[in-house]
């Protein structure tokens, strides 16, 4: 498989990251080449088709990596997820269920945009089906029935189109919003040249700098968004937003956005 040095270094980053089953699956991941295939077609579709940002395997990662920092913060500060809370499964579960979730969330761009969540969700199934054959034991079963669930509803709703119900699920969602660096605009910005309707998606993402994931001063998660240009407000306050109103994890999140060396704009 050929990948790149970007893709590479987020792979290397999330394995450091990750301990245990979780680590395992990652790596199950990585090493596979229907997987990749299926994000590099995608973004193909995405792209060079549909004219949209980048739905491939750095995107991926990068929402990967954003759920599993979010998940940390939260976990240092004792919040209990909800297959523990609900004395179901642990918290290494919750964790595997939401990488599944974030790894896999963008499949249904290989054939739409257009509820592509629900799209991704039936090609997920039976990825997810072999991969926790791999790692969960027969005796095991209750928690593979519960990961594959928190995995199916974290795809199902990260689009924040349908309603989710487990903390697990929010941060999958919020993952994949707070990819909104400039790099994810660059290629359709290149490729196309004319201005079109809904151009303002692509401005805005390249207005955006940096996104920091740290943890809060009042709450666990602080959500800090840098931009050169104001513009850049749009994918808060259109994208970014949305996603954490309809959110399990809302009530953990602090917001904010800096125009260059402005002072900090609080949204939450």
């Amino acid at each position: 498989m050929n990948k790149s040095a970007k893709q590479l270094s987020l792979e290397h980053k999330l394995l450091k990251m990750l301990e245990g089953k979780t680590q395992q699956v990652a790596q199950i991941i990585f090493d596979d080449a229907e997987i990749q295939t299926i994000q590099e077609y995608a973004n193909n579709v995405s792209i060079r088709r549909l004219g949209y940002n980048d739905h491939g395997p750095v995107h991926v990662r990068k929402a990967t990596l954003n759920s599993m920092t979010m998940f940390k913060l939260l976990e240092d500060k004792g919040i209990k997820f909800s297959l523990e809370k609900e004395e179901i499964a642990t918290v290494e579960d919750s964790r595997v269920g939401v990488l599944l979730a974030s790894m896999l969330h963008d499949l249904g761009m290989t054939i739409t945009r257009d509820k592509h969540e629900l799209i991704s969700l039936e090609l997920a199934i039976p990825i997810v089906d072999r991969i926790l054959q791999k790692v969960y034991t027969e005796e095991e079963i209750m928690k593979k029935v519960a990961v594959k669930s928190i995995a199916l509803e974290g795809i199902f709703g990260h689009m924040a189109t349908q309603k989710i119900h487990s903390l697990e699920a929010g941060l999958v969602m919020i993952g994949d919003g707070c990819d909104m660096e400039e790099g994810r605009a660059r290629i359709t910005t290149l490729l196309l040249n004319k201005p079109r309707v809904g151009d303002i998606h692509k401005y805005s993402a390249s207005a955006v700098k940096k996104v920091m994931i740290i943890a809060g001063e009042e709450k666990p998660i602080r959500i800090l968004v840098q931009m050169n240009q104001s513009v850049g407000l749009f994918q808060i306050e259109e994208v970014l937003i949305t996603k954490i109103a309809s959110s399990t994890i809302k009530p953990y999140i602090e917001l904010y956005a800096q125009v260059r060396d402005d002072e900090l704009l609080k949204y939450l």
